[in-house]
Parts: C-alpha cells; sequence; structure tokens
C-alpha cells in the first residue's frame, strides 16, 4: 500500500461521534453483538449439553461450551474415568451462565446424574460394559459410582476368586456389568466377575477336556474350608477333601495347606458335566503303613497319641498316619460296660500293647489293661473262702447286688445274704450303687471269674438265738408293719425279727380285727429255724385264756378227788405263768380239806 493510501481519510468516517467520544456507531456495534451471539452455543441454564476438554490438572478440567467463557469443573467429578484427556467430548450440566465474578459454572456430575437412570437401564438391557469407580467399603461389598449413581458391589461378584482384602480395591476405577436394577428403592447392582466369567468358562471347558485321572497339576490354594481345600488349576477350581489331604488324621485343613500356597496335586476324578474334580494330596506320597517298622509284631509295646475318641474305643497314632484301635472292653479288667473317654481323651499320650496287626488290611488293635497283671491270676490266695473284704456296690438285680471288690474283680451278694432277719423284696431297700459294704467271700468260680459273696454272714446267725426265745406258746410284744390280703407282718420288739399272723389271728378280744402300726402281744404257734418262719396269733391269747377259765370252772365244781387226779395233767398243758399260780392255789386248797 503506498503511503499516500495510508495517510488518506476514511469517506464514512464519522468526525462528530469521534469529538464525543464514541468511537463505534450505533449501527456497528448491533452489528458486532449479533455477530458475537451467534459465535456463542445455544444453550440455557439448568440443561445438560456437551463440551470440550481444553485443559487438565491435578484440581481441575477447564471445558469448552462455547459460551463466553470457559467452565472449570472439580477433577474429582472425573475420578471413574482416568483416561479423560484434552480433546475429549463430556456432558455437563450447565448450572449459572455467569456468577457474580462472570465465570460459567458447570457440573459434570449433574449432568451424568440427571441421565443416570436412562444409562443405567440401557446398561443392563444391552449387556454394557461400564466403567465405575470404588468409593468406599460396606457391609458385604463396595459401594461404586456409575453415572453419578452409588451402586452396590457384593464382594462375591468382585472376581471369581475369593476376595481376602475389599481394601485394595477402593479408589480404583474397573470395568462392570450392571446385573440388578430395582426400580422402587432406586438400587443398582453390579458386578465385575460377570465380565470374567464367559472367558473363564471357556478355559475350563479346554482344561476339563485335557484332563485325565492320575495326572499331577501344580494348582494354588484358593480357599480353606472345614471339609476340604479348593485349588485354583489355572482357571478351573477343584477340591482336596479332607480325607484326601494327609494319610493321618487331619481336624483342620488349615493345619495342612496356607492360602496362595502352591502346590502339586493329583486327579483323582472329574465330571465333564458338573465340572468338579476331585483332587488329591496325601497320594503323592507314600503310605505310612508300607513305612511301618516290618518287626513289629503282636505282643509289641507301642507309644501313641489319642487323635479321636468314640464311645466304643480310642484310635491311637502310634506313626504318621498309622493309628490303632483301643477297644474300651481293653482298657479295664473290669467287666462293666463304661465310656472310652472315662479312662482318656484327645491329645493323651498312653502305651499299649499290640493285640492284632494285618498288615493287608492296614488295621492294627492294641490294649492297655494288657500292661497290667490279670486280677484273677491266684484270685485264691488274694480273695480266700471265708475272708472279708470291703466293695463298691456297682449294679442291682431282683436277685442280688453287684459289687466291686477291686478294678476287675466283681462278685455278687445274692438277696438272702444280705439280711438275717429282713426281709428285702429289692436290693435298693437295702444299700444303694456307689456306696461301700461288708462282705465275706463265700465261694470262688476262677474259671467263669465269678466270686459268690455274703453280707450277713458278718454277723452270727441270729435264728440260733430266736430258737431259744421264740418257743411255741411263748408271748411277745410286736408292732403290725404291713397289712397283706393272708394276714400280716409283724415286728417283734425289740429283736428286730418279723412274724406272720394270718387273719383269723388278728381279731381282738373285741371282734375287731387289728391295724397296722398296732402294738399287741401275740403268741408263737410255729417256729421254723431253717426256713426262717415265726407264725403268731393274737386272738390264741384270749381264745387260751378263756378255755383255761372253762375249764377252771369245769374242775372247780366237780370232785376234790377228780380235780387232784386232773391237776398234773393240766399243769403240763399250760403254759403261761398264769396258770402254773392257779395250779398252786388249788393244790394249796385240796391239801387244806384233807
Amino acid at each position: 500500500m503506498s503511503e499516500e493510501l495510508k495517510n488518506s481519510p476514511i469517506a464514512d468516517f464519522d468526525w462528530d461521534a469521534y469529538e464525543k467520544g464514541e468511537t463505534r456507531s450505533e449501527k456497528s456495534f448491533k452489528e458486532l453483538e449479533e455477530t458475537y451471539d451467534k459465535s456463542l452455543g445455544s444453550f440455557g441454564e439448568k440443561e445438560v449439553t456437551e463440551g470440550t476438554v481444553i485443559s487438565i490438572n491435578k484440581r481441575e478440567v477447564v471445558v469448552n461450551i462455547g459460551a463466553k467463557s470457559d467452565g472449570i469443573i472439580p477433577f474429582n467429578e472425573f475420578r471413574y474415568n482416568p483416561d479423560l484427556k484434552v480433546g475429549d467430548t463430556v456432558e455437563v450440566f450447565v448450572e449459572n451462565q455467569e456468577d457474580k465474578k462472570g465465570q460459567l459454572i458447570l457440573s459434570h456430575r449433574k449432568a451424568r446424574a440427571a441421565k443416570s437412570w436412562d444409562r443405567v437401564n440401557e446398561a443392563l438391557e444391552n449387556d454394557e460394559i461400564i466403567k465405575g469407580f470404588i468409593k468406599c467399603r460396606t457391609k458385604g461389598g463396595m459401594i461404586v459410582d456409575v453415572f453419578g449413581i452409588e451402586a452396590f458391589l457384593p464382594g462375591s461378584q468382585i472376581d471369581v476368586k475369593p476376595i481376602r482384602d475389599y481394601d485394595v480395591f477402593v479408589g480404583k476405577t474397573m470395568e462392570f456389568k450392571v446385573v440388578k436394577i430395582n426400580p422402587e428403592y432406586r438400587n443398582v447392582v453390579v458386578s465385575h466377575k460377570a465380565l470374567i466369567e464367559a472367558e473363564l468358562e471357556q478355559q475350563k471347558k479346554e482344561i476339563i477336556a485335557k484332563l485325565e485321572k492320575g495326572q499331577v497339576l501344580e494348582g494354588t490354594v484358593k480357599n480353606i474350608t472345614t471339609y476340604g481345600v479348593f485349588i485354583d488349576l489355572g482357571g478351573v477350581d477343584g477340591l482336596i477333601h479332607i480325607t484326601d489331604l494327609s494319610w493321618g488324621r487331619v481336624n483342620n485343613p488349615a493345619d495342612i495347606v496356607q492360602p496362595d500356597q502352591k502346590l502339586n496335586v493329583v486327579i483323582l476324578d472329574f465330571d465333564d458335566e458338573k465340572k468338579r474334580i476331585a483332587l488329591g494330596l496325601k497320594q503323592l506320597q507314600p503310605h505310612p503303613w508300607d513305612k511301618l517298622d516290618p518287626n513289629l509284631k503282636v505282643g509289641d509295646k507301642v507309644t501313641g497319641k489319642v487323635v479321636v475318641m468314640y464311645d466304643y474305643g480310642a484310635f491311637v497314632e502310634v506313626a504318621p498316619g498309622v493309628e490303632g484301635l483301643i477297644h474300651v472292653s481293653e482298657m479295664s479288667w473290669s467287666q462293666h460296660l463304661r465310656s472310652a473317654q472315662d479312662f482318656m481323651k484327645v491329645g493323651d499320650v498312653v502305651e499299649a500293647q499290640i493285640l492284632a496287626l494285618d498288615r493287608e488290611e492296614r488295621k492294627m488293635s492294641l490294649g492297655i489293661k494288657q500292661l497290667k497283671a490279670d486280677p484273677w491270676e491266684n484270685i485264691e490266695a488274694k480273695y480266700p473262702v471265708g475272708s472279708k473284704h470291703t466293695a463298691k456296690v456297682r449294679n442291682f438285680t431282683n436277685f442280688g447286688v453287684f459289687v466291686e471288690l477291686e478294678e476287675g474283680v466283681d462278685g455278687l451278694i445274692h438277696i438272702s445274704d444280705l439280711s438275717w432277719t429282713k426281709k428285702i423284696k429289692h436290693p435298693s431297700e437295702f444299700t444303694q450303687i456307689g456306696a461301700d459294704i461288708e462282705v465275706v467271700v463265700l465261694e470262688i468260680d476262677a474259671d467263669n471269674r465269678r466270686l459268690s459273696l455274703g453280707h450277713k454272714q458278718l454277723e452270727q446267725n441270729p435264728w440260733d438265738v430266736f430258737e431259744t426265745v421264740f418257743t411255741v406258746g411263748s408271748i411277745h410284744q410286736g408292732v403290725i408293719t404291713e397289712m397283706l390280703d393272708k394276714g400280716a407282718v409283724i415286728n417283734l420288739q425289740p429283736y428286730g425279727v418279723e412274724g406272720f399272723a394270718t387273719p383269723k389271728h388278728l381279731v381282738k378280744e373285741d371282734g375287731t380285727q387289728a391295724k397296722q402300726d398296732e402294738k399287741l402281744d401275740f403268741k408263737v404257734i410255729e417256729f421254723n429255724k431253717e426256713s426262717k418262719r415265726i407264725i403268731l396269733s393274737h386272738s390264741r391269747i384270749f381264745e387260751d385264756e378263756q378255755k383255761s377259765e372253762a375249764r377252771r370252772a369245769k374242775k372247780a365244781a366237780g370232785k376234790p378227788q377228780a380235780a387232784a387226779e386232773e391237776a398234773p395233767a393240766t399243769a403240763v398243758e399250760k403254759t403261761t405263768l398264769g396258770d402254773i399260780s392257779e395250779l398252786a392255789a388249788l393244790k394249796e386248797k385240796l391239801e387244806k380239806g384233807e
């Protein structure tokens, strides 16, 4: 451009407006404003629009939506998308086109939330893979930010393998699938496990197709339960049952393996349809019975640890993986049925003798009572007939009492040998289980391991004395202790012996019947020492007295000589002192008459 043209005046320049300070005409200003407005995007407040990321730093993201100014959004609103970069298109919510400072106010979080439910339902319907930010841990799982909605990620849906530490996932962005939506409660459930299950399913099919029984594979301990251990074989799981962990007895699988431990396992069996794989660990080790001392034989003593208890016996581990059974009958010489727990408990170290050994069947029977002397050896010397001992009552039967003199030595006291005088219907009337009782050895049967014992034999037979006391015709005081259909049982005081009276001998002088607990005089009408029987009568006392009076009256009315002749015979028949006194008086009268 020439110098002349540069300095030439503008033809339409408004010099009047310039003098007044106006640099633009009203018309040009309006044209400029219209042109500027056309350059801005068409959007309104409280609406969702799209913008372009023009810069990013650790604190904020600057977004251009074509407005007068750019919007600034906190970076944490994009934490679900760590791959965000300059030039990306993002949705924003216009909160205010211009605040007091002239700043455009935008929100990415609200833009996502505005369309969140539509997006979530769309993702569920289309089986879409979406991204979410794990915000925190909660009971049973994690809270995930998905489209601005707090969704729940169950712990079982984080991965195909059990997760031991949930906290390592907090703050991470991961891919998910929406698996469940509850519109009523606005709940969303997502899964990361679902993304990899399809791939793993294909891997499982390929792995199972290559499996063979007896094949040895390396695996990783995935989960430990009370019944076994799950092993990850590289995309497919197998189970080592607790019985296949070790040749020895295992109480807790955690004692054998540790989480994430790598080990070799052998395939025992598998199921193509159910995809179940049975694994073994102990099968890779030689069987302990094959290593058992070949010189071990029946009769040898062994020491072992009690590993399990049952009522019928105890299993003792005499070598790693080699167990023997001590039956309860081999724990004591006693013949009383008892529980094995009365003799030992799990963890006890015991010494035992081998009673039976079958290497082919891998069975061993043990006994501990054999380490003690048999108490029935030399039983005659230790418990000779007639010797006295203290025994403990163990059991009752209707016919007697079983007692124990020492462990393994039992005896029977027959019910008839408990008391000389008392009639016992059941042994429980005389003693009680667990009580001590004094006994005398009556008979020994060593072959059948039986002792006949007695208790009453500790005292002299009182029936030798009763024979002189309870003579026929003698009168004694007694108490009716029991009423029976056939009569009554009478306790003859103070001797403690019992007698019996039939109903007709219980009639009193006034004609009434005697009752229980009534104390009366009784006359002995029969005594049998061998059968220990005393038959009594109360009625006979006054009946004999009445007969005596009748005879005396008859004799008094007769001739003195006849009375004198009959006197000796009458004296022999009477047995009471009263009769003897009457005879003496009669004799004196006769002598005076003469």
